[in-house]
Formats: C-alpha cells, sequence, structure tokens
C-alpha cells in the first residue's frame, strides 16, 4: 500500500498525508532535511526582502520539527499545490552551493555557503536548482536564461535543456485617470513563486493580500481623480525588485508605493510602518531588509555616460537627496493621515537600504501595512473594511503631497 501511494504522489502530483517532512536540522554550512517517505523532487531558489532561502519539496507536505541555527535564524514549513514549502530567514546572506538526495530518497542534504550581500542579490535572479532522487545531477534554472545547464557531478557532463525566455519584452501596465495628473504607482509586493510571509493561522499569504490591497488603495486614488494610478503587478506573477521600481520610472511616476505585509517571531508584534530610503539603516530590523544595488546609470533622462565621473557623482548624490526628502515628507504624511485609521507602530517611519527603493529620481516608500504573524493585524488586512481603511489613508496622503508640491510651484 505504501508504494501504491508513492506511485500516485510521484506520478500524478497528488498529495498524499502519510508523506510529510519529518526534520528540518540547521548546522554552520548545511541543511539537512528528513523525509518519512521518498520525495519525488525538490528545487532550491534565493529570495531577497529580506534574505530567505527556499526549498520547495515535491509530493511532501509539511511537517515535523524545523531547528535554526548558523546563518539561519527561523524556519517555516507550508503546504504548497503538490507538496510543501520551506522558509529559512537568514541572519547572514548565503547561497545553496550543493545538494544531494540520500541513496533512498529521504534525506536531502544542501550545502551553503556565505556570501557578500551583492552576490546575494544576484542570486535572487539566479532562478532555480532543482534535485531528483537517485540522480546525481543538479538542475539549474536560470530566471533570465534561454537554457537549463544539468550537471552531473560524477561524470562532469552537460547538456541542455529549453526554458521560458526572458521577460525583457515585458509590456507595461496600464495607466488609469486623467491624462493630465501625476501617476502613482502602486507595487504589491511579493507573487508568483515568492509568497512572501504566511500567517500561521489560516495560511494567508502577503503576496494574495498586498494585491487585494494595491487594487484598494488604485480604487480609492482614482475615485478622487486626483492622480492617475498604475499596478506593477495586477495578476499573481512574479516581478524582480529592479523591474518594480522601473517599471514606474519608464511610466513617468511622481510617487511610487511598495505594499507589503510584516512577519515577526514575536506573534504580539503589530501595527504598521513605513520605510524610506537611507544608505544607513535605522536599526537592526531595517538593516536586515537592507540589500545593496549600484546606483543608477540613467537619472530623470539625462544620460549620465556624457558627463566625467565627478559630475556624475554630485548630479546623483543631489538628486538622491531631494528624491530621499520628499520620500520621507510623503512618510511623515501618511503617517499622519493613517493615525487612528489604522493600527502603526510608536516609530512608524523607519530607514533602510530597500532595493525597491533605490529609484534616485522617484520618491518611493515601502509601506508594511501589518503583521501577518499577528492574528488581529492578519485578519484585518484580510479584510476589506481593514483595505478601506488603508487606502483611505493612503488617498488622503497622496492629495495633501501633491497640493504641496503646486503650491511650492
Amino acid at each position: 500500500m505504501g508504494a501504491f501511494l508513492a506511485f500516485l504522489s510521484i506520478w500524478f502530483g497528488v498529495p498524499v498525508a502519510a508523506q510529510s517532512v519529518d526534520a528540518v536540522d540547521v548546522g554552520r554550512d548545511r541543511i539537512t532535511i528528513r523525509l518519512d517517505t521518498p520525495a519525488a523532487g525538490a528545487a532550491s531558489f534565493a529570495l531577497g526582502g529580506p534574505d530567505r532561502l527556499v526549498v520547495d519539496l515535491d509530493g511532501v507536505g509539511p511537517g515535523g520539527r524545523s531547528d535554526p541555527g548558523g546563518v539561519v535564524r527561523a524556519v517555516r514549513q507550508g503546504a504548497r499545490s503538490g507538496g510543501s514549502r520551506i522558509v529559512f530567514d537568514l541572519d547572514v546572506p548565503s547561497v545553496v552551493t550543493e545538494g544531494r538526495f540520500s541513496d533512498d530518497g529521504r534525506k536531502l542534504t544542501l550545502t551553503l555557503r556565505s556570501v557578500a550581500p551583492d552576490r546575494f542579490a544576484r542570486a535572487t535572479t539566479a532562478g532555480r536548482m532543482r534535485f531528483r532522487p537517485h540522480l546525481a545531477l543538479a538542475t539549474i534554472v536560470p530566471a533570465s536564461s534561454s537554457a537549463a545547464m544539468i550537471v552531473d557531478r560524477r561524470q562532469r557532463a552537460t547538456a541542455s535543456v529549453p526554458v521560458p525566455r526572458s521577460r525583457r519584452g515585458q509590456r507595461l501596465p496600464r495607466v488609469e485617470g486623467d491624462a493630465d495628473r501625476p501617476l502613482v504607482v502602486i507595487d504589491a509586493g511579493h507573487g508568483g513563486h515568492d509568497p512572501g510571509a504566511i500567517s500561521p493561522h489560516g495560511g494567508m499569504r502577503e503576496k494574495d493580500l498586498t494585491l487585494k490591497t494595491a487594487r484598494a488603495i488604485r480604487d480609492s486614488l482614482l475615485a478622487s481623480g486626483r492622480v492617475r494610478v498604475a499596478l506593477t503587478r495586477d495578476r499573481d506573477e512574479f516581478l524582480v525588485l529592479q523591474e518594480r521600481y522601473a517599471i514606474a520610472r519608464r511610466l513617468g511616476a511622481s510617487l511610487f508605493i511598495s505594499v507589503h505585509c510584516d512577519s515577526a517571531e514575536n506573534p504580539d508584534a503589530t501595527g504598521a510602518s513605513i520605510y524610506t530610503l537611507s544608505e544607513v539603516a535605522s536599526d537592526r530590523e531595517a538593516a536586515r531588509l537592507a540589500a545593496r544595488e549600484n546606483k543608477a546609470d540613467i537619472l530623470a533622462g539625462v544620460d549620465l555616460g556624457r558627463q566625467s565621473a565627478d559630475i556624475s557623482s554630485i548630479l546623483i548624490d543631489l538628486t538622491q537627496r531631494e528624491t530621499m526628502n520628499a520620500s520621507a515628507g510623503f512618510a511623515r504624511l501618511l503617517g499622519r493621515e493613517a493615525t487612528g485609521v489604522i493600527p502603526l507602530k510608536p516609530n512608524y517611519h523607519r530607514m533602510a537600504s530597500l532595493m525597491v527603493l533605490k529609484a534616485p529620481d522617484l520618491p518611493s516608500i515601502l509601506f508594511e501595512t501589518g503583521y501577518l504573524s499577528n492574528d488581529a493585524d492578519a485578519r484585518r488586512l484580510d479584510s476589506a473594511e481593514g483595505r478601506r481603511a488603508i487606502a483611505r489613508s493612503v488617498e488622503r496622503a497622496v492629495e495633501v503631497y501633491f497640493a504641496r508640491r503646486l503650491a511650492a510651484r
């Protein structure tokens, strides 16, 4: 009977309750995942903001103990279609360099290596590393490459298979509203294979709630008639961090708002917070969220390649300072309008070197609307009324922000 259930799970993708994770152990330089029966396969990939490693197991459900250690400060498990997902929250940027199933397919061992932040940022766009039982292969599926390389570590042979093409030709999203109004771009965080935070009770996923909240904000702003609005994504799809603010810049946006939900080990942590860009993170929590990125080569339509290095540096610095000041001003407005409407953390305005806020000429904020790890916050974020309250706060802040800018001109 056990063999028959395993056959169903592997060949037809039928979830089998008997198949589950026994234990997840993290050492200094490796992760060991033990299963009660063989898995059909596995894949690992890296995510930024905050730094995480993710392992998807095929045909195996979540369960068993999870013990963090080494560079991993927390381990979370959840169900996914056809299997389970294990998320490793990192204290130190690290990547998977090798993975191998045991001969019986009941143990997966991943080798970890700590890397510099810029190397980890590149790893988040490199795609997935796939593993199969009974094969000494690592199948690397790049996110933006024309082929996946299959490397047999015993025979050192290589082969290639087609994978989806790069999304460089992706069309820009639709802009709604009167043509003479300033443009606000709303970015729903996470999406696609990246679920973001997952609530411990009810399994609510950050990527779903951010999209619902982004749509509520869009509808509220359009109803006001004072701005145009575009969403970086209006469906469940994955966008790399650079794509998100690049969309806003290509559309000529005047304001960029990235919507997220927070998570913490302490279930009592509650309230919204607003992040703006700072090269030096304002506290330890912000520092964990930070990522590095090279400064843009194009600034407000000016080709810096024609300027000397000194002049380019000065232009970028002056523009970025002005942008950071405008972003901080909007964050304070949003905090003021949200007070008494939605729960806010006492120190709601925080600063971090978040990649999604790095456009040097576009005022930007990252709005952490609440904690999915807190039951009350999660229920609020999952309710239409809770999302309308967030949208009203943003609408009022946007109205004052652009009225002030118009008066200043």
